[in-house]
């Protein structure tokens, strides 16, 4: 063997003995750090597991209840809506079973139970008519007559 690849394996074994050694004193470090038995690291574990998983729970269950508001929301709309569809119709149905009335074109809008009349009427009486039939419908809050006297 020549002097060189002496030299070689000389520097090679003292570097993988200092990596030995300072793996070692690491170890030790980490150790005396932690002295808790396996047990414990996995109670320690179990606890953090069980900890994140009751926080998922708990922003899911805000999620849906956040989810069912909202769709409790829309459905009340919706209610609201379909109770004012009818209403209108309701109002509609009035004015075309009046003989003064029913050859008219009358636009009645429905919002929250508040019934708005657009159009023409042919004099006051007919005008206060329609006021009359549209407050006498059931669901009806208020009435806005809007209606003008006269023809277009």
């Amino acid at each position: 063997m020549n002097k060189i690849t002496t030299t070689r394996r000389l520097s090679t074994a003292a570097l993988l003995a200092a990596g030995i050694l300072s793996s070692l004193a690491l170890a030790g470090c980490n150790r005396a750090a932690d002295d808790r038995t396996a047990g414990q690291k996995l109670d320690t574990a179990i606890a953090k597991t069980d900890q994140a998983a009751d926080n998922a729970a708990a922003k899911t269950e805000n999620a849906a209840n956040r989810a069912a508001d909202k769709m409790e929301n829309a459905a009340n709309k919706m209610g609201a809506k379909a109770e004012d569809v009818a209403v209108t119709a309701k109002v509609n149905a009035a004015l075309a079973g009046d003989a003064r009335l029913s050859a008219l074109k009358i636009n009645v809008d429905t919002v929250d139970g508040r019934v708005s009349l657009h159009g023409f009427a042919p004099d006051a009486d007919s005008r206060q008519r329609a006021t009359e039939l549209a407050k006498a419908v059931e669901g009806v809050k208020d009435v806005d007559n809007q209606l003008q006297v006269g023809t277009k």
